[in-house]
């Protein structure tokens, strides 16, 4: 919300007695003017501008400098970075705190490296940077700030491609620091006494949306390390999107299962386009009954998340982990799949049109039309003359886009007037019967 909205709103609000003349100053006391804030960002800027200065002059000379000089400076500026963040944090400039503090958690992690380096400390193992992951989850339990709960997540994802990469292993401590740690610390939500600019909303969808991002990539790191399926990757994401179901807020869980969405969605995608060629199947294919059983475990545990917090509606999101790369390729299989983005496409445009949701009825439009886009070049491509092709393709997205447009205006000016919207007829079964409507929603 900003500033200019609130600026513009807020006296309509006052006068249809929906806050008091004293809500709505308190309201605008917490989102200062957009000018304010760019002038809060001026000692931000002007200390990372400094940083930048000494860190190329360190850099320069650093070959220069005597071993204990190195050190003295890595320690100093750890020191100095996180005692910067305690004063000005504690005198009320919380942004500029925050940003010194994990300038000290980044100066931490470079200060082990360096420090191996310079004493010619061979590694083999990742205790060194898994210290770094942990002060960093320590450091996001101790300070209410969204900066420093993502940065954990950032830096773990990045310690793990290292063991990965440069260590051939994955450390299963890194992953639980970041999932039980960072994981834990943003379902809490904000601490006690949090407030001003950088700390956490309760709990924070953006946050949600990034640690989500990072634990999938932790997911893949592992699939990459174990040399497993890479359908593997979906029991863990579907953990993620478990527990989305579970978190008692709807907006911050529904942020936390947009990633593993996606990445589903792509794969689905994948096979809608790949599918027929078969040359991935054994990239795909895991042993059946193990993961069946994985996928199906999951699952309950989701569905008993929707059940206890009254989510059922999203129920038609399994369909974009149903397995099927299990059946045979070839355009079989592909078809079968463009029927499954087809059927979730309807399913998010009839959930958006019961709640009156813009932001659903777009995704939900945006989503047909991806499924008709693919749908038409994979079975008229090798059909019809190419200027034909795309002469029809056109049209019939321009008449999806008119029609669909039509469609979600109608349906928020029915939502508006406070009147039941009727279900589309090729997905109304989706839809639980209203009580004591007509005959004709039967």
């Amino acid at each position: 919300m900003s500033r200019k909205f609130l600026d513009a709103e807020t006296p309509a609000w006052v006068a249809e007695g929906l806050v008091s003349e004293a809500q709505r100053q308190q309201l605008l006391a917490r989102y200062p003017p957009e000018a304010t804030q760019a002038v809060g960002l001026l000692p931000l800027l002007g200390s990372i501008l400094v940083g930048l200065s000494a860190l190329s002059v360190v850099a320069a000379n650093w070959q220069a400098l005597p071993a204990a000089g190195r050190l003295a400076l890595l320690v100093g500026t750890v020191v100095a970075a996180y005692a910067g963040g305690d004063y000005f944090g504690r005198r009320g400039n919380r942004r500029l705190g925050h940003a010194l503090l994990g300038l000290g958690l980044v100066a931490f992690g470079v200060s082990i490296i360096l420090t191996s380096q310079l004493y010619q400390l061979v590694g083999y193992d990742v205790s060194g940077l898994l210290a770094w992951v942990a002060a960093g989850v320590l450091l996001s339990y101790l300070i209410d700030s969204q900066g420093l709960l993502l940065l954990p997540v950032v830096i773990g994802v990045a310690v793990q491609a290292y063991c990965v990469q440069a260590l051939g292993s994955y450390s299963y401590a890194v992953a639980g620091l970041v999932a039980g740690g960072s994981g834990l610390r943003w379902w809490r939500g904000p601490g006690v006494g949090a407030s001003g600019p950088g700390a956490l909303a309760a709990p924070d969808p953006l946050v949600a949306s990034v640690l989500a991002a990072g634990l999938l990539a932790q997911a893949a790191l592992w699939v990459a390390a174990s040399e497993a399926k890479i359908t593997w990757f979906f029991i863990p994401a579907l953990l993620v999107y478990a527990a989305g179901d579970w978190h008692p807020s709807a907006r911050a869980g529904r942020a936390l299962q947009g990633p593993p969405l996606v990445a589903a969605y792509l794969f689905a995608l994948g096979l809608a386009l790949f599918g027929e060629t078969d040359q991935y199947a054994g990239l795909l294919r895991p042993p059946v009954l193990a993961y069946l059983g994985a996928l199906a475990t999951v699952s309950v545990l989701s569905g008993a998340g929707k059940r206890a917090r009254g989510r059922l509606a999203s129920l038609p999101d399994w369909l974009l982990l149903l397995p099927g790369f299990y059946l045979p390729g070839g355009l079989p299989l592909a078809i079968a799949t463009l029927v499954v983005l087809y059927a979730h496409a309807g399913s998010v445009l009839a959930r958006a049109q019961r709640s009156g949701d813009a932001e659903q009825l777009t995704l939900g439009t945006v989503l047909f039309v991806v499924a008709t886009m693919v749908a038409y070049f994979k079975l008229t491509w090798a059909f019809l003359d190419k200027s034909l092709f795309f002469l029809i393709g056109g049209v019939l997205l321009l008449s999806l886009s008119w029609y669909l447009r039509r469609r979600n205006a109608r349906s928020l000016a029915t939502v508006a007037a406070g009147q039941p919207v009727p279900a589309p007829e090729p997905w109304r079964f989706l839809l639980p019967r209203r009580a004591g409507c007509c005959s004709s929603c039967s």
